[in-house]
């Protein structure tokens, strides 16, 4: 593994998904400071929806920004019938109070989060995360995830009660992407390491059902 291949990892990690999840919020907190929470409700949807036409119009995958739109929706209504531009970002510690609910528990029915999102988005086949010379260090890494969504659960509600906007708004967006590729890269480097040190095949040793001594994964986590 080599500084390159972290790059690669974090280039497919992107690819744009940072500007759906951090524009609409930003463009909400400025546009509450200047026209009013209705008026900021409404320009943060609409920067939302444009963000999913642009991902239409250039045939990319939908999910991040129908997920943001969603997202968008659901805390701009809180946040208005409450009439409380804080309880915009109660949404954010409700997610990572799932996120910590949802690693714990896939990590107790022995098929740790950090397995199945790999499966997801790179394809490779399940029964080789279960392996037991694999599935070792996907459950390390959702434990370290999960203990991280819980810390983020808890500055989050701290700073909620509190009350101060721009901390609130700050720290979120520390907590958001900056937060999230900090721990995806380091996950990515502990991954491979563990990998290899458990002395289990890479995935393409696997699909193509050589026996050991095996090389190990040394790209991809």
């Amino acid at each position: 593994m080599n500084l390159s291949d972290i790059i690669d990892e974090l280039a497919g990690i992107m690819k744009g998904k940072t500007i759906d999840a951090l524009i609409p919020p930003l463009i909400f907190v400025i546009a509450n400071m200047i026209w009013g929470i209705l008026a900021a409700i409404a320009i943060s949807i609409l920067i939302a929806l444009i963000l999913a036409i642009r991902r239409l119009v250039g045939k990319q995958s939908l999910k991040y920004a129908l997920g943001g739109v969603s997202a968008i929706v659901f805390a701009s209504l809180f946040a208005f019938l409450t009439e409380n531009v804080n309880n915009y970002f109660i949404a954010g510690a409700i997610r990572s109070a799932l996120l910590f609910i949802v690693g714990l528990s896939s990590i107790v029915l022995g098929k740790p989060m950090a397995a199945i999102a790999s499966h997801i988005t790179r394809g490779w086949p399940i029964e080789w995360y279960w392996r037991k010379d694999v599935i070792k260090a996907y459950i390390e890494v959702t434990f370290v995830w999960a203990f991280l969504f819980l810390l983020r659960f808890i500055v989050q509600v701290m700073l909620l009660i509190e009350g101060d906007t721009e901390m609130i708004v700050l720290v979120n967006f520390i907590l958001g992407w900056p937060f999230n590729i900090t721990i995806l890269t380091l996950s990515y480097v502990y991954g491979i390491w563990r990998l290899l040190n458990l002395g289990g095949p890479g995935v393409e040793e696997y699909l193509q059902g050589k026996q050991a001594p095996w090389r190990g994964q040394r790209k991809g986590f």
